[in-house]
């Protein structure tokens, strides 16, 4: 083979390694959960190898337990999908810090103008970067400690969004039990307000009483109004969670009251062992540390090695070394060494100013939460009086020994006694969920 060939085959074997573009434009159209994006997901679904999540099967025609919704979440979640594209530039990035630096190489020639030499004047050199080659532990551990800092925090966000996602859905299924009783109530308010102001007409009521009447009907109303608007608040933040269409709220499966967690301190321990935020700041301090030993480490000299030839006019031929560094006389990399310092006391702080956080709000949640369950306890032994109460006094008002108006009172407090119970039960499964969230794990599959 010719030396013109093997310089051919040299450079196209040097250009087969290059990096080619193809352009990646942008869509005006977000995608939607349909066919055959509905496979993919399924698919996706079925193979989820989240630790707080078993594999859920996805139709959004069937009633979605807990896990399928937090499935969901994670999975379609449009926010989280860009999250995971952006955890893929720290992985790049540790994929360049151990890259080994490229040798550079330069060539001149000079001609003779005037003079007897007539060999026109070549240089050639190769040059080393020593500096990158001595740094690259360091750097490659820093970019590790990143990309393990960036999946901790996308692996919290994903967390988080899940838990409201069932957060949500716990919302919609108590407004749900909400509802019935609630207008019903309006209704009963409308109907005895309407019967007091005929009395006030005919002078069998006092007014002050009829318009008393009439104040509790519109309250009742209110609560009516106030109750479906959460309901439709929460039904478009669900789908919003769950990247679905606005409107587009599949059919949830009803959940159980969870039971009372454990105390706050074990609960804690739990957090900081668990809690994947905690362990991403973590990260960003080791990678900090390595930040900090690189500073120090950029104060010695920063060496460059070059190999140099020449064949001068006179046809000289001449190869040397030449090293070049910088003198540590004045800076000696001080300025950076005391701003990683500085900024490694800051995420040391942050990390101490977090488990504070977490210490101080996982006691109120658990005591929240205690305050909840002894109100239901109550409420569940006044509903079981007040339901023998309207019993009685239905019994009554068909004998004829009590008015209807008494007997709608007693009625309607029953019924709200009731509602207190629906509200207290959903407020323990929102704030059971806040526990979770803080814990960073499901608490009870957790701490079997």
């Amino acid at each position: 083979m010719t030396p013109l060939r093997i310089r051919a085959l040299l450079v196209l074997t040097l250009l087969a390694g290059c990096a080619s573009y193809a352009p990646d434009p942008l869509r005006n159209d977000p995608a939607v959960l349909a066919p055959p994006a509905a496979e993919i997901l399924q698919r996706r679904a079925e193979a989820i190898t989240r630790s707080w999540l078993t594999p859920a099967r996805i139709d959004l025609d069937a009633p979605l337990d807990a896990n399928a919704v937090a499935t969901l979440a994670v999975l379609n979640n449009p926010d989280l999908i860009a999250l995971r594209a952006h955890a893929g530039v720290a992985d790049a990035q540790v994929f360049a810090a151990g890259l080994l630096p490229d040798p550079s190489f330069s060539l001149g020639a000079d001609r003779v103008l005037r003079g007897p030499d007539t060999l026109l004047n070549l240089t050639a050199a190769l040059g080393l970067d020593l500096n990158a080659l001595r740094n690259r532990t360091l750097t490659r551990a820093q970019a590790i400690a990143q990309a393990r800092r960036v999946r901790l925090d996308l692996a919290w966000a994903e967390w988080q969004t899940a838990g409201q996602a069932r957060l949500q859905a716990v919302r919609i299924l108590g407004l749900q039990r909400q509802l019935p009783l609630l207008e019903a109530g309006a209704q009963a308010a409308r109907m005895q307000a309407e019967q007091a102001l005929r009395a006030a007409a005919r002078g069998d009521l006092a007014n002050s009483e009829a318009q008393a009447l009439r104040l509790a009907a519109f309250d009742a109303d209110t609560r009516l109004r106030d109750a479906r608007q959460q309901l439709q608040q929460a039904e478009q933040s669900l789908a919003r969670l769950l990247g679905l269409p606005s409107g587009k709220v599949p059919p949830l499966a009803a959940q159980p009251l969870p039971p009372p967690p454990p105390p706050a301190a074990r609960l804690f321990e739990l957090a900081q062992r668990e809690r994947a935020d905690l362990a991403a700041l973590r990260a960003g301090y080791d990678a900090q540390e390595a930040s900090v030993r690189l500073a120090v480490q950029r104060q010695f000299p920063a060496l460059n090695l070059t190999i140099n030839g020449n064949r001068d006019s006179a046809g000289n031929l001449l190869l040397g070394p030449a090293v070049d560094f910088t003198l540590p006389l004045w800076n000696r990399n001080r300025g950076d060494i005391a701003i990683e310092r500085a900024t490694r006391s800051a995420l040391k702080a942050d990390y101490e100013a977090r488990l504070f956080q977490t210490r101080a709000d996982l006691d109120a949640a658990v005591t929240a939460l205690q305050q909840a369950r002894d109100q239901l306890a109550q409420a569940r032994v006044d509903a079981e009086a007040l339901q023998q109460r309207a019993q009685a006094a239905q019994a009554a008002q068909a004998r004829g020994d009590l008015p209807a108006a008494a007997a709608l009172v007693i009625e309607q407090a029953w019924r709200d006694r009731n509602l207190l119970i629906v509200q207290l039960e959903q407020t323990i499964a929102e704030q059971t969920l806040a526990v979770e969230l803080l814990c960073g794990v499901p608490l009870f599959q957790e701490l079997q």
